[in-house]
């Protein structure tokens, strides 16, 4: 087999984050997203991969109620400070923002028609707002406690908002009435206690209400009258009906089929349930029969101490036909589907969005394929996610502590199996085929903190335990198809540290297993005995994880010391150190056949190294927090980290499209050079300036700019190339214009172009730049200086003029130099003349020398004038 090919960088390919804290959530009119509260700020979340498309920051606002307009452009938010904000989905912008209520907003809804927006306050009212203008438009008052609800009728041409409160009341409003005393319709007071949920039918003539006190009424809104009560006996938080023509609709039929009381269609609804019992139930309201009623919750809860996380909270219809979506107290998405078969049809969940993960402690990718991921957070459970769309598939229960290791293997017969260690000094054996727990060990004393299956037989795993115990438990005789746990049987034990065991590997011919320990060290032992072979001395402080290299007889290390080492096992000498985390480095795994290893640490960095040369080839830095986790695909090599920022990160290997990538761009640019040249040779400054700017070849430019600047009608084909530029050109522009200002061989080109770029650009404009004001602080003091040295040559000119002059190297320009220039052509017509001429002036000169000593060229000048203007006399003469 070929050796593979060294890795030189990893991309985020897909994250996992906190999306959801608790509170309120609306979803679009399509089901496509759902905006949901995180804290202070809104998350728009991606329905079917939960991802995060998007995020608007609040304001340091607890955040209590949310609503979307019909058309999902505008999202209306409020909080503990009582500001009503308007935000649009498209720039994530707050385009309104108004205060209106005493206290907190508690509910909202918006209109059919989005003009109009009610806001349910703790100060007992209701308000009515017009969306554009940001005023109240009506004002409802009569509610004894806290309004939670609020609800206008479907139907835009009935005005009619209905409210529920803790007062236990549900009170309907005309929007319409001019007197005070008109506009409460009806007031219904069936409940005696919270009411907690409120809905309409499809005709928008019957009303559900439900409440704390275990009963959901069903109203009728022609009279006002309740119909009938139907005793739930839990207390509910959420009530919606079915909607004809759906599949829950067919789903319902079939079991209103099964019911023996006479049909009455036309007083027959049929509604769904929600609560703290954490099951789905689908009731009739005539005769209060419930038609079904879920086996068993999907909510998971460790004991009985902790039923304040069982339970639903909120849910709601999702529009078409995309399910049942239910809200938990753990900030988890529940999406029911009904499921058509054959025999019967059946209510599934058919998605779980994980809105929050806590710490991540551990996790292992499931299968051959490494299409799952396990996942062991700070709870009693292990998650299991589907990679391609990062929804958790299911979950794992069982342990009543949390869970601190997992580590995952396939059987001999294909199924895929997971051993998890726990708080609760227990271990479980899981088949993730089945979904179920087919085996449980017990016999530690600590905290289980590292499990590892067996790498070629699969009989056995390993255990290591806060009691510094190693222990190797058998599987011989599980049955994997089991429903129920076997007890687990060890095989040996030993007290193999001073201090708690952190790690546990287990070598590739299943010889040897190693630990890493809290007193730093890490040992080699035997299987099946547990023979101690050798320990391993060097760290300075606590051991986090080990592993044997799958090609070499050696063992890796990563330690609280902030490195990495990697051992030979036959006599325990460290064979190479590792340094480049700044905090301890938790967890280190092999890549690449053995050549490279990634490593993580509390520093929240991942690094990629290569192991011959001991050289960190790639950091990356995605976490905000410990990273704690680190899972690498035997198959894929594909990278998954999470830490205590309860944040999964799934890393792809980049190095194939990256040089792909870069060929591409190579080839592209030496095409686009080739365009550029050709530009040039053709004289089209234009296209060649902006070819150059694309590119990124501020040295072209500036020989286009200078060549443009030696040609005639220059200022036209600057302004011409300048025109076709784009605004990030622009800012490219200045930059250069910064640098080539700066070199006094460069500056006069600089400043041309300056000017040029000042008079076709105007203020506005050039203050849109990005960084112009520093990018004007680095042009004006040169320019400043530049200007002061062409005021200090003019003036140095001046006196090297006068010092010639004085000299009689130059003369100054005369009358007669004046009338010598203008007389050009006469001159040139009585040379023949004047040259005779000179040559006897010449032999007179000679034998009369003169008293004073004159320059010789000062009397060839005057001889020449002289005869000139003799020669001049001459023809006016004649």
């Amino acid at each position: 087999m070929a050796p593979q090919s060294l890795k030189k960088n990893y991309k985020c390919s897909r994250s996992l984050k906190q999306f959801y804290g608790g509170g309120p959530f609306i979803v679009s009119s399509d089901g496509s997203f759902i905006a949901c509260a995180c804290g202070d700020s809104i998350n728009i979340v991606d329905a079917l991969d939960s991802s995060v498309k998007s995020t608007i920051e609040g304001e340091s606002d607890t955040l209590t109620a949310l609503a979307l307009s019909p058309d999902d452009k505008l999202l209306f938010s409020a909080g503990h400070s009582r500001q009503i904000r308007v935000w649009d989905l498209e720039t994530l912008k707050c385009v309104r923002t108004w205060k209106g209520h005493e206290g907190p907003v508690m509910g909202m809804a918006c209109h059919a028609s989005g003009g109009l927006l009610a806001t349910a306050g703790s100060d007992r009212k209701v308000l009515v707002w017009d969306v554009d203008g940001g005023f109240c438009t009506h004002y409802f008052k009569g509610h004894k406690g806290v309004v939670s609800s609020v609800l206008f009728h479907p139907d835009a041409n009935k005005s009619v908002l209905i409210s529920g409160s803790d007062d236990a009341t549900v009170r309907v409003w005309d929007l319409m009435a001019k007197n005070t005393e008109k506009k409460c319709l009806a007031v219904l007071d069936k409940h005696f206690s919270a009411v907690t949920s409120i809905a309409l039918s499809d005709d928008g003539w019957t009303l559900l209400s439900a409440g704390r006190d275990k009963v959901v009424n069903v109203w009728d809104l022609h009279d006002y009258s309740c119909k009938t009560t139907v005793a739930t006996y839990e207390v509910l938080e959420a009530v919606t009906p079915v909607s004809s023509g759906t599949p829950f609709a067919s789903f319902v039929a079939s079991f209103d089929k099964k019911s023996k009381m006479k049909k009455t269609p036309s007083q027959e609804t049929h509604f769904i349930t929600l609560g703290e019992r954490g099951v789905v139930r689908i009731w009739k309201s005539e005769g209060s029969v419930c038609l079904y009623e879920q086996k068993s919750s999907d909510i998971t809860v460790s004991s009985d101490d902790e039923e304040s996380k069982r339970g639903f909270t909120a849910a709601t219809m999702l529009p078409s036909d995309r399910g049942l979506l239910c809200v938990t107290a753990d900030q988890q998405f529940f999406i029911y589907s009904v499921v058509e078969d054959v025999e019967e049809s059946e209510l599934v969940l058919s998605k779980r969005l994980v809105g929050y993960n806590e710490e991540i402690s551990d996790m292992k990718f499931l299968g051959d394929e490494e299409l799952f991921l396990a996942v062991a957070t700070n709870l009693e459970e292990v998650r299991v996610y589907d990679v391609a769309t990062m929804s958790c598939s299911y979950v794992l229960a069982g342990h009543k502590e949390v869970v601190l290791s997992l580590d995952t293997c396939v059987s001999s017969s294909g199924n895929v199996l997971i051993v998890t260690g726990s708080k609760d000094k227990t271990v479980r054996l899981w088949n993730a085929t089945s979904q179920s727990c087919i085996g449980v060990g017990t016999g530690h004393n600590g905290d289980i903190l590292a499990v590892a299956f067996a790498k070629k037989s699969f009989s056995f795993f390993v255990s290591g335990s806060g009691d510094r115990t190693l222990k190797v438990w058998s599987l011989d005789g599980i049955s994997e198809d089991s429903e129920e746990a076997s007890n687990l049987k060890t095989r040996s034990v030993v007290a193999a540290h001073d201090k708690d065991i952190n790690s546990v590997a287990v070598a590739r011919n299943d010889s040897l297993v190693c630990t890493g320990s809290e007193d730093r060290t890490a040992s080699i032992w035997r299987l099946p005995d547990l023979v101690h072979v050798v320990t391993l001395k060097g760290h300075k402080r606590r051991i986090f994880s080990v592993e044997f290299s799958p090609v070499d007889q050696c063992v890796m290390t990563s330690s609280g010391d902030k490195t990495v080492k990697i051992w030979a096992i036959s006599d325990g000498s460290c064979l190479k150190t590792f340094e480049g985390h700044t905090s301890s480095v938790l967890r280190a795994s092999f890549i690449t056949e053995g050549t490279q290893f990634v490593s993580c640490g509390a520093d929240g960095l991942l690094k990629l190294w290569n192991v011959n040369t001991s050289e960190c080839i790639a950091t990356y830095d995605q976490h905000e927090d410990k990273v704690w986790a680190l899972a690498v695909g035997k198959k894929t090599e594909m990278v998954a980290t999470g830490g205590g920022d309860a944040v999964i990160n799934l890393w792809h290997d980049s190095t194939a499209s990256d040089k792909e990538d870069e060929f591409r761009k190579e080839e592209e640019t030496i095409l686009r050079g080739q365009e550029l040249e050709n530009a040039v040779l053709d004289a089209e400054y234009t296209k060649a300036i902006r070819l150059a700017f694309e590119l990124r070849r501020p040295h072209k430019v500036y020989e286009l700019f200078a060549g443009l600047c030696k040609k005639r009608e220059s200022d036209d084909q600057i302004v011409k190339a300048l025109q076709g530029l784009e605004k990030e050109e622009f800012r490219l522009l200045f930059e250069y214009l910064r640098e080539w200002n700066t070199k006094p061989n460069r500056c006069h080109i600089a400043q041309f172009v300056l000017y040029q770029t000042f008079n076709i650009l105007p203020p506005t404009e050039i203050v849109q730049v990005k960084g112009i004001g520093e990018l004007l602080e680095g042009l004006i003091p040169y320019s400043q200086r530049h200007f002061n040295r062409m005021d200090r040559f003019v003036r140095s000119s001046f006196l090297l003029d006068y010092t010639l002059g004085e000299m009689s190297v130059i003369d100054p320009e005369t009358e007669t130099e004046t009338e010598y220039r203008n007389d050009k052509k006469i001159e040139e017509e009585v040379i023949p003349s004047v040259s005779a001429m000179e040559q006897d002036s010449e032999g007179v000169d000679q034998k009369t020398p003169s008293r004073k000593r004159k320059s010789q060229k000062s009397k060839d000048k005057s001889n020449k004038k002289r005869l000139v203007a003799e020669a001049h006399g001459n023809v006016i003469a004649v």
